[in-house]
């Protein structure tokens, strides 16, 4: 085990992945690498390729392409990782000596989407006792499939989107008519545990339907149709565990159909981001309250991203929240908190603590249990 005499923390960055959200992870691990404390923390850089391998990577020389978000990619792997069960535990160690890495104190991960914030790394964190930054098991889970999200939300009393969800493999075909009758058109019809717009389709007339579903179910056996809302589209950032804190609101400018994959990650002067929000200041007390509301009911702890529909009638309606936001340079979280005065590295700071201080209260349950 590497010695401590420098006073530093071990950060472990995870990128890559296996979800269709690689690239964005890719784009998200520069950033953030760029804004750790190198004074404070040493890093350990963990790429996980389309395969779900993990690589040892070396900081200057781990991607291709870094400067462009459509073609950026891991570079060839040098050292794959191993997962081992240990003396006290599971393990991370190099597969070509089978000696363990050094002791990794947080984990900062950025691996976005499916087998990245859906509970399945948080899972492996927790059996390797790294404590790790973004939601716990349980608030990943349900953030991650936007059914259960609703589900919970609508017993909390927070207000959501109207939606109808859909399984794949079902005997009974989906009343296109009955859906439409009941939440009218346009339609927005997506995987229901997919995250960045992917696999989202606008649906303005019933002949649009059936593609659109077809489209959805290539990412997931959960589908969710979703009723079009005319307004507004309005983000907060929180950040915190027991007492979280709630940035000022952000408002996003679409100059397309919809806030697609292509404008939030590939061509930033397609969408616009108006931070903070021209808005009254009622409507964003009420916002930011509800953002925190629905964060304690959901079970996250140290970030997430909520995000809003505000209809032009006036009314507020949750539409989703991502347990493990963008961190690319133009990414709403970050901006939001840089808005509200919490700068890039300082935020980075503050979630490495809030991630070792809930490891630390939940190792003090397991021993009180």
């Amino acid at each position: 085990m590497e010695s401590r005499e420098n006073g530093k923390k071990r950060v472990a960055v995870l990128f890559g992945g296996q979800s269709t959200e690689h690239e964005v992870s890719l784009r998200s691990s520069v950033n953030l690498i760029c804004a750790i404390d190198q004074k404070k923390y040493d890093l350990t850089l963990i790429g996980v390729d389309k395969h779900g391998r993990w690589t040892l990577c070396d900081r200057q020389a781990y991607l291709c392409n870094a400067d462009d978000p459509a073609a950026i990619r891991l570079a060839p792997p040098q050292r794959y990782l191993a997962v081992v069960p240990g003396q006290f535990g599971a393990q991370l160690i190099d597969a070509a000596n089978a000696q363990p890495l050094p002791q990794i104190d947080v984990a900062f991960s950025v691996l976005h989407g499916a087998s990245g914030e859906d509970g399945s790394v948080q899972g492996l964190l927790r059996a390797l006792n790294i404590p790790y930054a973004g939601a716990d098991i349980l608030g990943s889970a349900v953030c991650m499939d936007k059914d259960m999200t609703k589900r919970v939300l609508r017993d909390a009393g927070v207000p959501v989107t109207p939606s109808v969800t859909l399984l794949r493999n079902v005997d009974v075909a989906p009343d296109i008519g009955a859906i439409i009758s009941q939440l009218g058109l346009p339609l927005f019809i997506k995987p229901a545990s997919q995250g960045s717009s992917i696999g989202v389709s606008k649906v303005i007339t019933r002949a649009d339907f059936e593609a659109a579903l077809a489209l959805a179910f290539r990412y997931g056996t959960k589908v969710l149709v979703e009723q079009g809302i005319n307004g507004r589209e309005i983000e907060i950032a929180v950040l915190g565990n027991n007492s979280p804190d709630v940035s000022v609101c952000g408002e996003i400018l679409v100059n397309d159909e919809f806030y697609a994959y292509h404008a939030k990650y590939l061509n930033e002067a397609q969408a616009g981001l108006v931070i903070p929000a021209a808005l009254s200041v009622s409507v964003a007390n009420t916002l930011r309250t509800m953002a925190r509301e629905a964060y304690q009911a959901l079970g996250c702890s140290v970030m997430a991203r909520v995000d809003f529909f505000l209809s032009d009638q006036g009314k507020i309606l949750l539409n989703e929240v991502n347990t493990l936001p963008g961190f690319t340079s133009i990414s709403m979280y970050p901006k939001l908190w840089k808005a509200s005065g919490l700068d890039y590295p300082d935020l980075v700071d503050r979630l490495i603590g809030l991630a070792l201080a809930r490891a630390t209260t939940t190792s003090l349950n397991q021993i009180e249990r």
